[in-house]
């Protein structure tokens, strides 16, 4: 989990007077999770957060289903995604269930006309192409290609790109996103042996309050629609908080890589973690270093998950005819491996240069109308001689 962090101006005890230079107070909130035993943030505004000035429309944008009990392997290929200017609407669900929404998006555009609040789902972009800031009523984290974004349930943000040429992986985790148990101490101290420590996390800073009345739209989303609020006040307009709940980045360059003498599961590449399902990086690594070693992974079963795994860069060596922005689909229920060759030539090979994001669940994947629109259709059929 994100460290202590804290920003601009607060009191000095919580739920005390907290009274601005010109008079008047500042408005506490409390920014929690899971009722209030979870992580949690203070933040203090100039105004009221609560001044809803109208409701809107409310926008059906459930992912219609193509196929809900899957049980064949499947390549998707992403970058036949065609871009849109918004944000929003350049966000496509290609894999779903009732944990979990996987999609990828090109946005051609900056989120600054709206803001964008999703009270249903933590939030995990990652960076495949493109650069800028992440803004949100908690200040600004610059982001570049290779960034994992983790942003929670609840927050209002824009984004902002340094240019047109964009391209995500997303998720919508209706479980909260945490660092893996396995490499937190009792007091949520990153371990000596967890792949990245907290020196790695990109946080929050920039700090800007904004003191402006009118009409800011902020579109949030619950429940598998899209609301429409206008509110009185700009959400940005906090001059201090401080707590553990706020977005923060990890680039996956930062990840290093655990390696052994022979093959390494995949649990070794977890990178987050929910109740429902992991994240895991693989990056450029050396290989086993046993004389007899074989790199390619050994085929496994895939009882008790669904693999989807979005290749970013470099050469994978267990697939085969795979390149940058395709995704796999490997269902549980049916074993899967190497393809045919990868096995043999792996053998020798000393090191990798493989770029990849890998999310398994816990239940199954239902298969969206979108993601059959880019499916290869033959993946299955690739282990054959």
């Amino acid at each position: 989990m994100p460290v202590y962090h804290k920003l601009g101006q607060i009191p000095h005890k919580r739920h005390t007077i907290f009274e601005k230079k010109g008079g008047g107070l500042h408005y506490e909130q409390l920014f929690g999770t899971v009722g209030f035993d979870g992580m949690s943030t203070l933040l203090y505004h100039l105004r009221r957060p609560t001044m809803v000035k109208e409701v809107g429309e409310s926008i059906d944008v459930s992912p219609p289903i193509a196929v809900d009990h899957n049980l064949h392997a499947r390549k998707f290929l992403s970058f036949g995604i065609v871009p849109e200017d918004d944000f929003l609407e350049s966000r496509k669900p290609l894999l779903v269930n009732s944990d979990i929404h996987i999609g990828v998006a090109a946005p051609r555009k900056s989120l600054n006309d709206y803001y964008y609040k999703n009270a249903d789902a933590d939030e995990m972009l990652f960076i495949h192409q493109g650069s800028g800031r992440l803004k949100s009523l908690m200040g600004n984290i610059s982001f570049q290609a290779g960034d994992y974004l983790i942003i929670p349930r609840g927050m209002i943000y824009q984004i902002e790109f340094d240019a047109a040429e964009n391209r995500i992986l997303y998720a919508e985790s209706f479980h909260p996103i945490y660092t893996p148990k396995k490499y937190r101490n009792w007091f949520g101290q990153l371990l000596e042996h967890s792949p990245y420590c907290e020196r790695d996390y990109k946080l929050p800073e920039d700090l800007q309050a904004h003191d402006e009345e009118g009409d800011f739209l902020i579109k949030i989303k619950k429940q598998g629609r899209l609301h429409h609020f206008v509110y009185a006040s700009h959400p940005f307009d906090v001059v201090g908080w401080d707590g553990y709940n706020y977005p923060f980045g990890l680039s996956i360059h930062d990840f290093e890589p655990i390696t052994g003498r022979v093959h390494q599961p995949p649990p070794v590449h977890q990178t987050f973690e929910t109740s429902a399902f992991v994240i895991c990086s693989f990056c450029p690594r050396l290989f086993d270093y046993h004389p007899k070693a074989i790199p390619a992974p050994y085929n496994h079963s895939n009882i008790d998950s669904d693999e989807m795994i979005y290749y970013v860069d470099g050469d994978f060596m267990s697939r085969n005819d795979i390149d940058k922005g395709h995704i796999t689909l490997h269902p549980g229920g049916i074993p899967h491996g190497p393809a045919p060759g990868a096995y043999e030539r792996s053998i020798g090979q000393t090191k990798t240069d493989e770029l990849a994001v890998m999310i398994d669940t816990f239940r199954p994947l239902m298969v969206t109308e979108e993601a059959m629109g880019i499916d290869d259709g033959v993946y299955y059929q690739s282990w054959l001689e």
